[in-house]
């Protein structure tokens, strides 16, 4: 679970209050500070970080504080905080600081790094050596948008950010992006009724920034209440090469299904937007969308239903490369689906308003 400490040092006396305030209330990992007094009052529910200017000794018997960071220079720094719970902080400026950093995160039980330059090619380096390491690896970060790239890095990011916020909000706004992992979908089975031609109109290619895998595809439907899962072109074609990146994913007017249960037509997404993936077991990630690309094509009607008998309908394009998947992550050509097929489905409850969902009557055939 990724985690933030909240830095406190450099906040105006006048916010102090607020932004520790904040942190509790958000349940922020920790508050860092420099004066002890800072932490005193924090309940136990918020972990206490001491972080000492370079050179000052640590207090004796480190009252009323849980972690004591400290800032090293060398591997001789490194060496002398094994064994004693405390954490090391690193400024990663050239090659010497980057093994630094490395020795201390495989060694010790929380490890801070600051980079000095922009690129993030140092974080990957540390990240990689650590990967491994039983101990904490945190990242400084200078924004909460700096905090959601470091997070992201290698796909695994650091175990947590320290940032020093300008205020309340950015202590709130840290600990939602860490709350965005997009959580498991309870994934259904739908039968298909029918399928029928249903002659020409325009279909909707997503394009995405990422590889999907074998058994991943996104969910799309023409109802608010139930989605097909469509299959990424990430299998073998005749006559194409694959694109891994690709789903053929229905007709422009389809809902699909994106993260916080937030719905887009199809004919709305747009180079830089997200759509969810989704694997045949149900977990999810968000997927960056490079473009959408829309043009008329022969259109296929599939009709399905869930157990519980909830309406589902999907219109692709007609062509026998375009696939859905079934239970298993089976791979099926839309073109060769037969009445009481199965394929994997999501139902959804709520009805929607602009992607949103609510709880109003609406009927949709």
């Amino acid at each position: 679970m990724k985690f933030a400490w909240i830095d406190v040092r450099q906040v105006p006396e006048h916010q102090l209050e607020g932004v520790v305030d904040a942190a509790v209330h958000a349940r922020a990992r920790a508050v860092v500070a420099a004066d002890p007094a800072v932490l005193a009052t924090l309940p136990p529910t918020v972990k206490r970080v001491l972080l000492l200017p370079d050179g000052t000794p640590p207090p004796e018997g480190e009252h009323g504080v849980d972690v004591v960071a400290q800032v090293v220079h060398d591997e001789d720094g490194v060496h002398a905080l094994r064994g004693t719970g405390r954490a090391a902080f690193v400024e990663v400026r050239d090659d010497r600081t980057l093994r630094l950093a490395c020795l201390a995160a495989v060694e010790l039980p929380h490890t801070v790094v600051s980079f000095t330059d922009p690129t993030k090619i140092p974080l990957e380096i540390v990240i990689a050596a650590a990967d491994r390491a039983s101990g904490e690896l945190i990242c400084v970060c200078a924004d909460v948008e700096e905090a959601g790239i470091v997070l992201g890095v290698l796909e695994h990011g650091s175990d947590g950010v320290m940032l020093a916020p300008r205020g309340a909000d950015d202590v709130f706004a840290v600990v939602r992006l860490l709350e965005a992992a997009t959580p498991p979908l309870q994934l259904t089975t739908l039968t298909v009724e029918s399928v029928a031609h249903s002659g020409l109109g325009d279909r909707v290619c997503v394009d995405t920034c990422t590889h999907f895998e074998e058994d991943e595809g996104i969910l799309v439907g023409s109802f608010s209440t139930g989605f097909v899962l469509c299959c990424s072109e990430t299998h073998p074609l005749p006559y194409m090469p694959t694109r891994p990146f690709r789903v053929n994913a229905g007709a422009l007017h389809s809902y699909v299904l994106g993260a916080d249960n937030r719905t887009n037509y199809l004919s709305e997404l747009r180079s830089g937007g997200s759509v969810l993936a989704v694997n045949a077991e149900g977990r999810t990630r968000k997927v960056v969308v490079g473009r959408a690309k829309l043009e008329t094509r022969p259109l296929l009607t599939i009709t399905a239903h869930s157990p519980e008998g909830v309406a589902v309908t999907l219109i692709v394009q007609d062509d026998w490369h375009v696939r859905v998947l079934g239970p298993g992550g089976k791979v099926r050509n839309v073109t060769e689906l037969q009445r009481g097929d199965e394929l994997l489905g999501y139902v959804a409850t709520d009805q929607r308003h602009v992607g949103y969902p609510i709880g109003e009557f609406c009927r949709e055939s």
